[in-house]
């Protein structure tokens, strides 16, 4: 629920802006400020699963978010569109980060890579088939009103989920001394400082195209500040209670390794899907459901592989994310080729075999990082660990798209309407993305290896 609404909005922005007639920055912040406050929230709401009660956090997130879904469909006007999708992003990030605080909490070794690994299917799918999906409820409901559906499928998904949480997902256990410290204060300092630099970093990528000028650039300066002063306060902290983040948590290579590979790995991946949806619908004049439908293969190949990369990731290790990236790179290259030899609606057809040979690298990645990333996490800290490698993606996605996004519509405009020569520029800058991913991957297997010789740790 909570990542199609990311992806499956893209295409439902023309219906939005014909039904309600709204301005181009309430679009803008339909897709922005969702991302917005998903992110500010997921680390104090994993720690807050961490000391009270997953099962009770991961329920108030779900009604939350199928109630916002609620309101989102049936906003009347932009003001009450744009307010009750920011209220839909906090309930995401509410809901998200005890997914990965489960997985910890149920299952070890084999088991919990096969856990993460139909996780990380869900992510791939739910990202990916948004716009099919979108596409297909706009085309059944109409452009005027088929956006609300978009919003409202998340209903009957939340009724049915809401029981099954309270029956299947496990109780809180309060027994044992580390829990009882994680139930102490909840750090307010760490999480105002977490919260204020989570917003200033975000937003300048995410206000990229609607707030012009160059000032706007300013706020990385005070993000940066301020989460150096978060760092200091957090080990302050630590030495008398459990803070928001605990600083040890970095102390293990692969989650620290893992969060950076999330981190630019997404800025690339999210923004594939981006362009090349604007690509189909605004250069060729695909439909959304047209546009949907040539993504899918993307989709069809991440589930598939996420699912078998769980299973084998406890074998292979980081190996298995460095063959997943690559496959990825040379699935991208073939997209960009397939454009550039291609013309008129049949480019659909020919970016279907490297699009789906690049979901497949994509599914051993996400779900094999995930797994590695969080393998020598404490399970009490489950929830916050998990909070900081989900935030650390959404970060990267804005980056992507704001970085990615920008130089296509520079091209189009500079290029009188060459949409495919700006989807191939856009593809360069998100390999290269995936290529610092890729260092950071390798940089993980030489340390591992190197961490194994005789004498050496």
């Amino acid at each position: 629920m909570t990542l199609l609404d990311v992806s499956i909005v893209n295409v439902a922005l023309p219906s939005i802006r014909s039904g309600l007639h709204t301005s181009d920055s309430a679009l803008q912040w339909v897709l922005s400020g969702y991302a917005l406050t998903f992110g500010l929230v997921l680390v104090p709401a994993g720690r807050l699963g961490d000391a009270r009660s997953r099962r009770a956090v991961f329920m108030t997130g779900l009604a939350l978010f199928t109630v916002t879904s609620a309101l989102v469909g049936a906003a009347q006007n932009e003001g009450w569109l744009v307010g009750a999708r920011l209220l839909q992003g906090i309930a995401g990030g509410i809901l998200v980060p005890q997914n990965s605080g489960f997985i910890q909490q149920l299952f070890r070794g084999a088991e919990r890579g096969r856990a993460f690994g139909l996780l990380g299917a869900t992510i791939g799918l739910s990202t990916a088939v948004g716009p099919l999906l979108g596409g297909l409820l706009i085309q059944a409901f109409g452009t005027s009103e088929g956006w609300r559906w978009v919003f409202y499928v998340n209903l009957p998904i939340g009724l049915v989920a809401l029981p099954l949480a309270y029956r299947l997902l496990p109780a809180p256990d309060t027994s044992g001394a580390e829990r009882e410290r994680m139930r102490g204060d909840f750090d307010p300092v760490g999480v105002l400082l977490l919260g204020c630099s989570t917003v200033l970093l975000l937003l300048p990528f995410v206000q990229e195209e609607q707030w012009k000028g160059s000032a706007k650039w300013l706020l990385l300066v005070g993000a940066a500040l301020l989460l150096t002063g978060f760092v200091l306060w957090e080990r302050r902290y630590g030495r008398r209670g459990e803070p928001v983040v605990n600083m040890v948590l970095f102390r293990a290579r692969s989650y620290t390794l893992g969060t950076a590979l999330s981190l630019v790995y997404f800025a690339g991946f999210t923004a594939i899907f981006f362009i090349f949806t604007l690509y189909l619908q605004s250069g060729l004049r695909y439909t959304a459901l047209d546009a949907g439908l040539a993504i899918t293969p993307f989709a069809l190949g991440s589930g598939v592989a996420a699912a078998v990369g769980g299973r084998v990731v406890h074998r292979i290790g980081r190996p298995l994310v460095v063959g997943g990236l690559s496959m990825v790179l040379v699935g991208l290259v073939g997209a960009a080729v397939a454009v550039h030899v291609g013309s008129g609606r049949g480019v659909g057809w020919l970016t279907a075999a490297p699009l789906l040979f690049a979901g497949i690298g994509s599914g051993l990645v996400i779900s094999p990082n995930q797994t590695l990333t969080l393998r020598d996490v404490d399970v009490v800290r489950a929830g916050s660990a998990g909070g900081v490698l989900q935030t650390a993606q959404r970060i990267g996605s804005a980056v992507g798209i704001a970085a990615v996004g920008s130089l296509f519509f520079s091209h189009v405009a500079s290029h009188h309407g060459d949409w495919a020569g700006a989807f191939q520029l856009g593809v360069e800058i998100a390999c290269a993305f995936v290529l610092a991913a890729l260092a950071v991957a390798l940089t993980d297997v030489i340390g591992g290896r190197r961490s194994a010789e005789p004498g050496k740790t």
